[in-house]
Order: C-alpha cells, then structure tokens, then sequence
C-alpha cells in the first residue's frame, strides 16, 4: 500500500507538465516542440538513474532507497517552481527525473521478491494502479492549477506532496529496512548489466519495451498540445482529456485477472496492440474534442495490456539480481520516452499534430503484434 502511495506521486509528477505545455512556451518565449524538451529532460534522467536505483535498492534494501527518493523528489520539484528560465526547468525536471524515477522500479522489485511467479502478474497489475491513479489525477492537476494559480504553484503542492509521501514511507518502512534479500556490494560493475542483457530473453525484452515507449509514450505526450492548438481548449480540459489514460489503465487493473484467463497473455497484447493503433488514429482526426476522451481511456487501457504483460517478463530477467535487472528494464523504458518525444518534436514541426500521432499508433500497433509474436521467447 505504501508502495503504491509513492508510485502514484511519481506518476503524477510524470505527467503534470503535459497539459501546461502551452503555457510554458508561452512564459519562455518558445514554441511548444522547444518546451517539451522538458519531457525530455525528464525522462532522460529517469533512464539513467535506473543504473543506479537497482543497485542501491540490492544492496540498501529498496524499501530504504524509495523513502529517501521520495525526499530528494520534494527539493527537486521546488526548484521547478523557482525556475526562471526554460533551461533551468529542464534542470530540475532532470533532476526529478533522477529521484523520481525509482518508486515503480523498486516497488516492483520488492514485490517480485515476496510474490511467486504464478501469482505475479496479477499483482504487479494492481499494484501499477498505484502509478496510474498518479497518472490520471496528473495532467488533470497539472491543466487544473494551471488555470486557477499557475503552473508554478502545481509545483510547490508536489513539494509537499513527495514531503508527506517520503514521512509516511520513514513511519511506515523503518523497521524493514534490514529484511529481505541484499546484494553483497554497494555497486553494480558494468558488467553485471551487461551479462544480464546478454541474456537473449532479456535482450527481447528490452527492446520491446524501448519501442513500446517510443511510439506510446511519444504520440501520448503531444494529444494535449494538438488539442489546444485545434480546439483552443482550456488547460483544465486538457487536463481532463489527458487524465482519461488513467482511467483506462485502472479499468485495466481491475479487469486483469478476467482477461489473463479468458484471452491469455498472447490475447491481451494482441487486443492491446491494435486498439491503440486505431485509437491513436481516431483522436489524431476527432472532428469534437470530448471524443478524444474516449480515445484517451481507451488508449490507457490499451497501453497496459501490452506493458503489464512486459512488465511480468522483466520481473525474471534476473532473479538473483532482481532490483538491477529490472533498473535495466526501466532504462529501456524511460529511454523509448526521451527518444520518441524527441524525435515526435521533429516531425511535428515538418508534418504536423495528426500525421504524426497516426504513425506513432500504426508503430504501437506493430510492437504488440510483434510481442504477440515473441511471446513465448521472452
């Protein structure tokens, strides 16, 4: 439970800055392609310090680890509401990036420490309803406060909310910190990195997850921008729209258990895959904007269909290293973001909003018809 409370602030703090993309550019002077490089930073930083965040959490205990992330999280979202220039918010979005990003990887970690193999994916399902509640209440506040007090103030309530998370983690955590299993060296060389991606399976995995989070996450991080451009909506509403994704990956979680027996693994990437591609393209052509709503619950749905199952595989990449083995996987998966915001930056400058959301949903599409097709190899 308390897990779940850490990884539902990281999501929120993930997805705030979505909808007030506009504004940014607006307070920085920039287009919005510039200021999404705020994104970027971002989830730059959260690839990198998944290098870090699983050998801590072998060795330190990740109960321990998460508690002290979640109050390095708090000074860094400070410093996003002190910001004076866009360089500076992508700063301290890198270093949000860097604290923020462990509470999912260590939680699930931990969980596939004290969970049997059989019994896991269901329960990393509902635990990840812990980082999608995050993410749906995240752009809806981050669009809400926008308009009501400014996107500075979202930032100081985060503060404080990675405060009070980091308190109840101490309160709560403390006396386990010593328990469970723990590597016998503070750091992880390169090399036990590289012996587990060596792994073919492993191997399989990671770049499955890269290109899931390259085509997904890039085409998701823009429906907000082109619904303002198209519709001139306010931030609250896009905020609104954008919180759908959450909704859909919680009806997702609740619905798991259902769907791994009627469709299987093999089923829910199949549904997953191709719902998105076409949900993808229905928003990038949606003639009304509460349309895109729909689109947006559905495309939650859809994302954790694929990645939940993922997510399962990734758990035994390397059981006698888990916490490392699944920092590996969150690099690959905070690297898809980085990558496919930029490269979606580029293209929307040379084609636009809808074409290349389109071809970012028709890439989806392929990645689950392509785990659907390796399945059984990873």
């Amino acid at each position: 439970m308390l897990l779940a409370l850490a990884a539902s602030i990281t999501g929120v703090t993930q997805r705030v800055v979505e909808p007030m993309l506009p504004r940014l550019a607006e307070e920085f002077a920039v287009g919005v392609p510039a200021a999404a490089w705020v994104l970027t930073a971002f989830a730059l930083a959260a690839t990198g310090a998944q290098y870090f965040h699983g050998p801590l959490g072998d060795r330190f205990g990740k109960l321990r680890i998460v508690t002290w992330l979640m109050a390095l999280s708090s000074i860094a979202s400070v410093g996003c509401a002190l910001s004076a220039s866009l360089t500076a918010m992508m700063a301290w979005r890198f270093a949000a990036g860097l604290f923020g990003s462990g509470a999912m990887t260590l939680g699930m970690a931990h969980l596939a420490d004290v969970v049997p193999r059989d019994e896991r994916q269901p329960v990393l399902g509902r635990f990840i309803a812990g980082s999608i509640s995050g993410q749906a209440v995240g752009p809806f506040v981050g669009g809400l406060l926008t308009d009501l007090v400014g996107w500075r103030w979202t930032f100081v309530l985060l503060a404080v909310s990675f405060a009070a998370v980091s308190a109840v983690l101490f309160s709560g955590t403390r006396a386990q910190w010593n328990k469970g299993p723990r590597s016998a060296s503070a750091w992880m060389p390169p090399g036990r990195y590289l012996r587990i991606a060596a792994r073919p399976e492993a191997r399989r995995v990671l770049l499955l997850v890269l290109a899931e989070m390259f085509f997904f996450y890039g085409a998701f991080s823009f429906i907000g921008p082109m619904l303002h451009e198209r519709f001139d909506l306010a931030f609250t509403l896009i905020g609104l729209v954008l919180a759908g994704f959450g909704i859909g990956g919680l009806l997702y979680s609740a619905s798991v258990r259902v769907l791994l027996s009627r469709l299987g693994q093999r089923g829910c990437v199949l549904l997953g895959g191709l719902l998105g591609g076409l949900l993808f393209l229905a928003a990038a052509i949606t003639p009304v904007w509460p349309l895109a709503i729909l689109c947006t619950i559905g495309l939650g749905f859809s994302f954790y269909s694929v990645h939940n199952t993922l997510q399962t595989k990734a758990s035994e990449m390397a059981p006698e290293a888990r916490a490392s083995g699944i920092s590996l996987f969150s690099m690959a998966w905070a690297g898809g973001q980085a990558i496919g915001v930029a490269v979606m930056s580029a293209g929307i400058g040379l084609a636009g909003y809808a074409p290349m959301i389109a071809l970012y949903g028709l890439g989806f599409a392929v990645v689950g018809l392509t785990v659907r097709r390796m399945l059984q190899r990873l």
